[in-house]
């Protein structure tokens, strides 16, 4: 081979997730948080390495967007999302983390769900205490389960973890059901349970935030949190520094790339139908060239060749 980078990458999953740790680490001691867009494909994750991020975010939405067409209420299985996480994982060498949803099921199916995205190469997952099916996080509608209930699936997953670097993130929706009170004390019982890091979903002021954080490390000082910055959403717009301050460690934008591919690619279908050419849209177009800079095509082309000239296998 001409090229001495690699085909896969070289890095494992239980690496990734050391490192997803050590970023943590270093977060809660500067303040400083760690930025993290969603990627819905290996692709999206592919550019934002390429782009300097430290870490990518699969989200349900996206996956069940993306892949089939589902609104986010829980319709592909364990076995799809694990495998489509796996693909985003294995092609970057940097950390990802994934939205498991309810976990798939009961306390058991929790457990099975650590160890088929560890197996996948994920660094971490975050489960949620919604009832199942469940819902996007900033609508109406959702409904948690009790915490013991849920206090239990943590544990089952915990178990279920094949190294312990691997992160479990649980995320709290009850703030905006059952109040501010509730959603603290759950976050709590969810650290003890073996939980690491706290997502507190669709809080709705910087203040919220700030408060949040403050009270639970009252209690658990190095707990993880982790922020949602997604769209249109309860959560007003809040710049990843800002929450940086607000006491948070990772802020994802688990749908802002799969937003801005749909109205691209409307815009592009609309011209291509009004004009009957792409002529227009070539240079919003990704050349084929940078695709397969990307890609990595040289090194695979490469291999290729090694390939041809090597003497075929002897059997006996």
């Amino acid at each position: 081979m001409t090229t001495t980078e690699p085909l896969l990458s070289p890095i494992t999953g239980r690496e990734k997730a050391a490192k997803l740790r050590e970023l943590l680490t270093r977060s809660l001691a500067s303040g400083e948080a760690i930025p993290v867009p969603g990627a819905f494909n290996a692709m999206v994750a592919k550019l934002a390495e390429q782009a300097g991020f430290d870490a990518v975010y699969v989200s349900g939405a996206g996956l069940n967007n993306g892949a089939a067409a589902y609104p986010d209420i829980g319709m592909l299985t364990q076995t799809e999302m694990a495998q489509l996480s796996g693909y985003i994982a294995k092609a970057v060498t940097i950390p990802t983390i994934a939205d498991v949803d309810t976990g798939f099921g009961e306390a058991m199916n929790a457990l099975r769900t650590t160890q088929m995205y560890a197996d996948a190469g994920v660094a971490g997952v975050h489960m949620e205490d919604q009832i199942f099916p469940k819902r996007c996080g900033h609508i109406a509608g959702k409904a948690v389960i009790d915490k013991d209930h849920m206090v239990q699936k943590i544990r089952a997953a915990v178990a279920g973890k094949p190294y312990p670097e691997f992160l479990l993130i649980a995320r709290v929706d009850s703030k905006g059901i059952h109040g501010y009170d509730d959603a603290l004390d759950r976050a709590r019982a969810y650290l003890d349970a073996g939980a690491e890091m706290i997502f507190p979903e669709a809080l709705t002021t910087e203040d919220e935030f700030e408060q949040f954080a403050k009270d639970l490390r009252q209690t658990h000082p190095k707990a993880w949190l982790l922020a949602n910055m997604t769209e249109f959403g309860k959560t007003p717009i809040i710049p990843t520094q800002r929450f940086g301050e607000l006491g948070y460690n990772i802020v994802i934008y688990p749908m802002t790339m799969f937003r801005v591919m749909m109205k691209s690619m409307a815009d592009s279908l609309a011209t291509l139908k009004a004009e009957g050419s792409q002529q227009n849209l070539l240079a919003d177009m990704t050349t084929r060239e940078d695709l397969y800079k990307v890609l990595n095509y040289p090194a695979y082309s490469d291999f290729d060749k090694t390939l041809a000239t090597s003497a075929p296998a002897v059997i006996h």
